[in-house]
């Protein structure tokens, strides 16, 4: 795939701080790339720049190899994190309003049908659900019929019902051809929807490919995964086990050898499960567990 963005040696300082500290990557016409950090990692400063909100100290975006200017703000859809709707107007009204602000654009029904918004659409903005309000969001970045997407925490605070429903109208988007840029603390979004992810921590990309890719780059094992009651520590000295909470987790490349010590040590496996290294482990590996604020 063509690249749609080009991101040469990106660099933003604010006073005291390289919250973004020379990184590059190109994000291909039509994928999904999802971007991904713990707290203060440069993630939003990063997706700012790449909305043309920030000016980047020194570096260069360059859109189907030009600077970011008028054509790439007629061909951009940004779904905010946080976005205020006017109030006292239905969403009907709201999808009028923000349709306007384009000479080109897809026609509502089309619109109001792919982000399923019928049964509300007289409902009064600040009467909407969560899941409500994250689909007109959606469909407010999708009124000028974008060339690229950027979806900054779009399911935060959603059920999981709400929140794969979303992930379908995601996926609906890339059917029709269109680019996204996703931002997520949800590691299982980011596996079910992104092509490539890339991981950052303080201010530098330190992981870019796809899931299965770095899944299988940087881990060689399962996890048996036991309830702390079903395990003594002291009777199997050679499994290393990690404590966590109400269960403890042994990492181990030898299933069966590992299964059979278990059994030989009298552990009980009725409730024994065994499962593949996730995105939560890859994150945690590369970023450290120490909470960032």
């Amino acid at each position: 795939m063509s690249a749609l963005i080009e991101v040469d040696n990106l660099v933003k300082h604010y006073q005291g701080v390289r919250a973004v500290d020379g990184i590059s990557f190109t994000i291909p016409r039509g994928a999904c790339i999802g971007l991904l950090g713990p707290n203060g990692a440069g993630k939003t400063t990063t997706v700012e720049m790449l909305e043309g909100i920030k000016e980047p100290t020194s570096g260069s975006i360059r859109y189907q190899g030009e600077p970011l200017g008028a054509k790439f703000r007629r061909e951009a859809g940004i779904m905010f994190q946080s976005t205020a709707l006017q109030e006292f107007i239905t969403v009907r009204e709201t999808l009028r309003m923000f349709r306007s602000l384009y000479d080109h654009g897809v026609a509502l029904d089309e619109l109001i049908d792919a982000c399923a918004l019928h049964s509300f659409l007289d409902r009064d903005t600040r009467k909407l659900s969560g899941g409500q309000r994250q689909r007109l969001l959606l469909a407010i970045a999708l009124v000028n019929d974008p060339q690229v997407v950027f979806l900054d925490e779009p399911t935060t605070g959603l059920d999981p019902q709400a929140r794969r429903m979303l992930w379908e109208l995601v996926r609906d988007i890339r059917r029709r051809g269109k680019t996204v840029l996703l931002t997520t603390h949800y590691m299982e979004e980011a596996y079910e929807l992104c092509d490539e992810i890339i991981i950052m921590d303080q201010g530098r990309i330190i992981a870019h490919g796809s899931p299965d890719d770095l899944l299988a780059r940087h881990f060689h094992d399962v996890v048996l995964q036991l309830p702390k009651a079903d395990f003594t520590a002291g009777v199997l000295p050679q499994l290393t086990a990690l404590d966590c909470g109400d269960s403890v987790e042994i990492l181990t490349s030898a299933v069966t050898d590992t299964v059979q010590q278990l059994l030989a040590g009298g552990v009980s496996l009725d409730r024994l499960r065994i499962r593949a290294r996730t995105l939560d482990d890859l994150f945690l590996e590369l970023t450290g567990k120490e909470l960032r604020t």
